[in-house]
């Protein structure tokens, strides 16, 4: 009886950690990200090197540089990845480093506010149903591939999102 316990208890505990949204990764390093707005590709480098390739969703008016908050575009430049969210209401989140001095400059130029809070996130149930392109300005991609791309890009890590 005391064998059958032990053997439920591992039991257990191995499918907790299967069911954890915090994966590890002992790979290459990821030493870049590249978005390939038109394409809807985000690549994970190891220098030149692919390491893991991606459909995205983006902001809900894909076309063209963030240049303002609500504007529904998804910057396009070179940022870093610069935080992280495990507590995202879109699963898991990394932040990119979105408005640098010149995107603040433009919009000042505007007089307007360049918004913020750019991040790759996953999909919410709530959200499920959205198109293809649906965040406010983020890129969005599956909760089971953010779970990869939470564990294998670090904070500091450049991201290079162009048209």
């Amino acid at each position: 009886m005391r064998f059958f316990r032990v053997m439920v208890l591992i039991a257990l505990g191995l499918s907790v950690t299967a069911c954890s949204k915090f994966k590890t990764y002992n790979g290459p390093e990821v030493t870049q990200v590249v978005v390939n707005k038109g394409d809807r590709r985000m690549y994970l480098l190891h220098h030149s090197e692919v390491l893991e390739a991606y459909d995205i969703g983006l902001g809900f008016a894909p076309d063209g540089d963030k240049k303002v908050r609500g504007d529904g575009k998804t910057p396009e430049g070179n940022y870093l990845i610069d935080r992280r969210n495990p507590n995202s209401q879109f699963h898991l989140s990394i932040g990119v480093s979105y408005p640098n001095a010149n995107d603040r400059a433009e919009a000042a130029a505007m007089g307007k506010n360049p918004g913020g809070d750019i991040f790759i996130h996953g999909r919410p149930w709530k959200y499920r149903k959205g198109g293809r392109d649906w965040t406010a300005g983020c890129i969005a991609v599956t909760n089971a591939e953010m779970q990869d791309i939470y564990a294998m890009v670090k904070n500091g890590t450049p991201i290079q999102i162009n048209p």
